[in-house]
C-alpha cells in the first residue's frame, strides 16, 4: 500500500496542492470528470505548466473562468450543486465535507447562522476546481494515509473582500483552533497569507495525521509551484511513498508487522483507589490499547500507584485531556513507542456451545492459533459448569467452522 505526505514549508493552498499531485501523475480527466459531473465542465479552463521557482522545478496551476462570475455564492447554493452531482458517493462526501468545514469557520468568525454564510474568495470557480480536484486525486491515489507537515502561519496582513485582514486570516485561524491543528510560528517566514483556508481545510478533511512519517521510502515526488514570489523557492512537495517499507523495522520479515504507539504514564500518590478506580476506566473507554497500574514508593517514602496508558498516535491529545480532568496528577509523562504484531483476525465459530467470538493468529511458522473472547468463554463457563480449558478443547476441536468477520490485520 502507498502512503502520501504533504510537505508545504512555504505555503498550504488549494492550488499548489493540485499542482503537486499532477506532478505525481494523476490524469487530467480524474479531476475534469467530476467537475463535468457538477454542471461545471464548460465554466472554467484548467492549464497545467512546468515552471520553476529559485532554479526548482514545479507544475504550476492556472484555473480561468469562462463565465462572468457572481461576487459571492451563498453555502447552501454551493452545498446544492455538490449534493445534485452525479459523482461518486466517497468523493461527494468528501467535497461536501471540506466546504462544510469551511463554512463553519466563516460562520464562527462572522457571528452567523451557517446557512447564512456567503462565500467571496471561495466560492469562485477556482476554489471549486481546486477542491473537487484535489479531492479526486487523493481518491484516485488509493492511500492507505496520508500526512501533512505543519502548515506556516504566514504573518502581515493580506487584501480580501473583507478589506485588509492581519495573517493568519481569520478563517484559517478557526480551522486550527477547531480541529487543533499546530500552525508554525512566523519566526523565519515570509510575510503574507501562506496557509489558505481552502488548502488548510482539504488537509483536515484527507489528512490522517498532521505530522512527518517516522521515515520516508519514496516512491515518487510531486512538486507544486505557488502564485507568489518569495525571498525563497515556492513549493508544495506530494511525496508518495511505499508503506511497505517505510519502517525498516517492519520490512525485516513479513510474518508480523511493527506499529507505532504513545506510552503516556504518571505517578500518582495523593489520590484515592476511586480515584484511580475511575481514571482508568475513563481511559480504557477513551480507546486505549491497554491501561496498567502498580504500586511504587515514591518521594518521602510515600506510596503511590504508576498509572500507564498505551494508545494509537491519533488520540494523544484527547489522552492529555483525560489526565488532566479526571485525574490529579499536574504532569505525566509521554513516548513515542512501538511493538510488534502478529497478523489477527476476528471471527465466529458454530459450536455446541451455539455461536461464539473467536479470534484467529498466524505464527511466524504458519500455523494458526484461535483464541475465545473472554466474555463468550465466562459466558459459557457459567451456564454449562465447565472449565475454562474444557471449553476450549471442546472449541478448538470444531475450529474447522471458522467464518472471519474481518481480514488478517498486517
Amino acid at each position: 500500500m502507498k502512503e502520501l505526505f504533504i510537505d508545504c514549508p512555504t505555503g498550504l493552498s488549494g492550488d499548489m496542492l493540485l499542482g503537486a499531485l499532477f506532478d505525481l501523475g494523476t490524469p487530467q480527466n480524474v479531476i475534469t470528470r467530476p467537475l463535468a459531473q457538477m454542471g461545471l465542465g464548460e465554466k472554467y479552463s484548467l492549464d497545467v505548466k512546468e515552471t520553476k521557482t529559485y532554479g526548482l522545478r514545479g507544475k504550476r496551476v492556472f484555473i480561468k473562468a469562462l463565465e462572468a462570475q457572481p461576487k459571492h455564492r451563498r453555502w447552501a447554493e454551493i452545498r446544492n450543486s455538490i449534493l445534485e452531482a452525479t459523482m461518486e458517493s466517497n468523493l461527494q462526501e468528501k467535497v461536501l465535507m471540506v466546504f462544510e468545514i469551511l463554512a463553519e469557520a466563516e460562520a464562527s468568525v462572522h457571528g452567523i447562522n451557517i446557512d447564512q454564510v456567503e462565500f467571496h474568495e471561495i466560492g469562485s470557480i477556482d476554489t471549486l476546481v481546486d477542491v473537487v480536484g484535489v479531492c479526486s486525486a487523493i481518491d484516485h491515489l488509493d492511500l492507505e494515509r496520508v500526512y501533512c507537515a505543519a502548515p506556516p502561519g504566514g504573518k502581515g496582513f493580506i487584501e480580501t473582500a473583507h478589506g485588509a485582514l492581519p495573517v493568519p486570516v481569520p478563517a484559517v485561524l478557526e480551522l486550527a483552533k477547531k480541529h487543533q491543528i499546530k500552525l508554525l510560528s512566523e519566526i523565519n517566514q515570509p510575510s503574507g497569507e501562506l496557509t489558505t483556508p481552502t488548502g488548510l481545510a482539504l488537509m483536515i478533511v484527507l489528512a490522517d495525521e498532521f505530522t512527518r512519517p517516522q521515515s520516508l521510502c519514496l516512491e515518487s515526488i510531486g512538486v507544486g509551484c505557488g502564485s507568489r514570489t518569495l525571498d525563497r523557492p515556492n513549493v508544495l512537495r506530494a511525496c508518495l511513498l511505499d508503506s511497505s517499507e517505510s519502517n525498516t523495522l517492519a520490512s525485516i520479515k513479513e510474518d508480523f508487522y511493527w506499529e507505532q504507539i504513545v506510552t503516556q504514564e504518571a505517578w500518582v500518590d495523593d489520590a484515592s483507589p476511586e480515584d484511580i478506580s475511575i481514571l482508568i476506566h475513563r481511559l480504557r473507554e477513551a480507546g486505549a490499547l491497554d491501561v496498567t497500574s502498580h504500586s511504587i514508593q515514591m518521594k518521602k517514602g510515600r506510596n503511590g500507584q504508576c498509572i500507564k496508558a498505551l494508545l494509537r498516535p491519533k488520540d494523544v491529545g484527547k489522552f492529555r485531556s483525560i489526565w488532566f480532568l479526571h485525574g490529579t496528577t499536574i504532569g505525566f509523562r509521554e513516548s513515542l513507542d512501538g511493538r510488534w504484531l502478529l497478523p489477527r483476525r476476528s471471527g465466529t465459530c458454530l459450536t455446541i456451545f451455539g455461536k461464539i467470538r473467536v479470534k484467529q493468529v498466524r505464527r511466524p511458522d504458519g500455523n494458526i492459533s484461535m483464541k475465545i473472547e473472554h466474555d463468550d468463554l465466562t459466558r459459557i463457563s457459567l451456564e454449562t459448569g465447565l472449565s475454562f480449558d474444557e471449553i476450549r478443547t471442546k472449541v478448538i476441536s470444531e475450529s474447522s467452522s471458522f467464518s472471519p468477520t474481518e481480514e488478517w490485520s498486517e
